[in-house]
């Protein structure tokens, strides 16, 4: 059997160190390089040409989605299996349109992870078993139809987000109402400039309030 090649990508060196050790035992599994960025992933995928990405999702620069995204755009042959502690179904969904084939949540043991990296590295999905109880829940409950015709390509989360930047409420109120925390709700934004190619919150304001989102401005007190 040919050895996978497998490219790390997590800003955290601890969390890497941990992967590489618990591969280093695994047969016919080798770790070609390693990224810190979501930016150095891209590059690092591009150059090593892995069979298998590891991916989280927050990383510094681009995140873990976008990477995974032009990833896949520019060499569909990669499988990119998400890592992450994240296990709502915004993340998990953005995960799946950018093109992941694994979503495995952190803290999964050896035999998870190896048995997602060997599904991909063949071509398959492979998906936790948390994710996909998620999945199952999710396409089993009836999907509200009343703002999905606007911006398609967000999440039902960053619609909700978007609304609210609409309204006029920092990420700080948006963090209070959604019950999420401000990394959280800073990740979804990201999401959003990067989705509907705006550069800043003025600009995502104005392509919302023109399709109709954001309704009476108002902010907490």
């Amino acid at each position: 059997m040919d050895p996978t090649h497998i490219l790390l990508a997590d800003d955290h060196a601890l969390f890497r160190d941990g992967l590489r050790s618990l591969l280093a035992s695994v047969p016919n599994c080798v770790v070609v390089g390693e990224a810190a960025t979501g930016e150095e992933a891209v590059g690092q995928a591009a150059a090593l040409q892995p069979d298998v990405v590891l991916m989280d999702i927050q990383m510094p620069g681009i995140n873990g989605i976008e990477a995974t995204r032009r990833i896949v755009s520019t060499s569909p042959h990669i499988g990119v299996i998400v890592v992450t502690m994240f296990e709502d179904d915004d993340s998990v969904f953005a995960a799946m349109r950018a093109g992941a084939r694994g979503y495995v949540l952190k803290g999964a043991d050896q035999e998870e992870m190896v048995r997602a990296i060997r599904a991909v590295a063949r071509g398959e999905a492979l998906f936790g078993p948390a994710i996909a109880r998620r999945l199952m829940g999710y396409f089993a409950a009836p999907r509200p139809t009343a703002q999905a015709m606007l911006f398609p390509s967000l999440t039902e989360r960053e619609r909700e987000v978007l609304g609210l930047i609409a309204q006029g409420h920092n990420n700080e109120e948006i963090a209070r109402r959604l019950i999420l925390s401000q990394k959280t709700v800073r990740n979804h934004v990201s999401n959003i400039f990067s989705k509907l190619q705006v550069v800043d919150r003025a600009h995502a304001i104005v392509r919302a309030r023109e399709a109709g989102m954001g309704g009476g401005v108002k902010r907490d007190t």
